[in-house]
């Protein structure tokens, strides 16, 4: 084995043998979520309604509704999701903290259902797989770190999984077991074969992982697709809506994306934030996904459209970089694909926890004969 290899080889072993775990964790949680809205949809019966000749009740309606369940939270979304489904009364602060979903009849306002999100199944695995269940300001540089030693670690496996000679490469391909073929083989095996056939999605994972994880990574990446809008969200400067005019408004805007956009899957509109904040909203194409929204701001008073200058605002204006950086959730998760994808990245997470195990083995294997040897 040459130089070069023998180190990137102790590179390879170290940075797996320090962060084994935390991967394996990763990509464990990140299995456990990949059919999450599935599920949720299959076992949580207050997501839906029976569809009724009837018209839903405004936005203005559900807010007076969604503040008598929860006066004392703020109420940060309402969202449509079609004749059959439960509006959605999203409370949400970061400051302090706290996410809350009311489920309610679209036609008749009676509340389904109020949960705190947070305290869910689901809501404990997402956490694991973004900050490993410490607090998101440690966790996620923690996590964000991981990726990138995995990122390294896919690219030193793959070095070291090149073969000297060609006629090398069929038996690392695929499994050649014979009867007599002892257990240290067959993981070896393992790990580099699934190793191999698991590469682009580890780096996939990867990189589309680092896109969370650093702000600069995030810049570069959308800034090397050719964008030039802003990664980070500010709201358009509106005029000051009186409070007696805000149901009215909010009435208002949810009519214009009702005419405008007939089709899509759902329909959120946002109380304004603050005194001079707009009234968004916007349409989601395609259910289950986040990358094909249409976000819109209006002047509450006026109901005049206005522009900004982020990722967050319409499709039409959207360059390649905001679309690839707008997908990247869907792309992480397979969503992009539907299903299928869904599966597809099941199946490569699940490869992808194997190999801390599989190379764990190897390691303790060889410590193991090494140490038979020198006795």
């Amino acid at each position: 084995m040459s130089i070069f290899k023998k180190l990137v080889r102790k590179i390879h072993l170290w940075l797996g043998l320090t962060t084994g775990l935390l991967v394996f964790i990763i990509a464990l949680t990140g299995c456990i979520y990949a059919f999450q809205e599935e599920i949720q949809n299959a076992t949580e019966s207050y997501r839906h309604v029976t569809p009724k000749e009837a018209s839903f009740i405004p936005p203005s309606e559900v807010e007076k509704i969604a503040r008598k369940i929860m006066p004392d939270k703020k109420l940060h979304a309402i969202q449509y999701k079609g004749p059959d489904k439960a509006i959605e009364a999203i409370y949400f602060h970061y400051e302090p903290s706290y996410y809350h979903i009311a489920h309610i009849d679209p036609y008749d306002g009676t509340v389904l259902n109020l949960r705190d999100e947070y305290a869910t199944f689901f809501r404990f695995i997402l956490d694991g797989h973004f900050y490993l269940w410490l607090p998101p300001e440690i966790g996620q540089p923690v996590v964000a770190s991981i990726t990138l030693i995995f990122l390294i670690m896919m690219i030193s496996g793959l070095i070291l999984w090149i073969p000297k000679k060609y006629k090398d490469f069929k038996s690392r391909l695929r499994f050649q077991w014979k009867p007599q073929t002892k257990w240290r083989r067959k993981n070896y095996d393992i790990h580099q074969i699934i190793g191999f056939y698991s590469l682009l999605f580890g780096i996939f994972f990867s990189i589309t992982g680092l896109v969370w994880g650093f702000p600069w990574f995030a810049e570069a990446y959308h800034k090397s697709w050719g964008a030039e809008t802003s990664l980070i969200y500010e709201e358009p400067e509106a005029s000051p809506i009186a409070t007696e005019r805000q149901g009215a408004a909010l009435d208002a805007v949810w009519t214009i994306m009702r005419k405008e956009y007939p089709e899509v899957k759902s329909i959120e509109v946002h109380p304004p934030e603050a005194k001079n904040s707009p009234i968004a909203a916007n349409a989601n194409y395609k259910e289950g996904t986040y990358w094909k929204i249409d976000y819109r701001y209006f002047d509450g008073n006026t109901l005049k459209e206005l522009e900004v200058d982020h990722i967050y605002g319409r499709l039409a204006n959207d360059r390649l970089g905001d679309r690839v950086v707008k997908m990247n959730y869907d792309l992480h998760t397979g969503a992009v694909l539907g299903i299928g994808g869904k599966v597809v990245a099941f199946l490569a997470s699940l490869a992808i926890l194997i190999l801390p195990i599989s190379g764990t083995l190897i390691w303790w294997g060889r410590r193991k004969k090494g140490l038979k040897r020198k006795a």
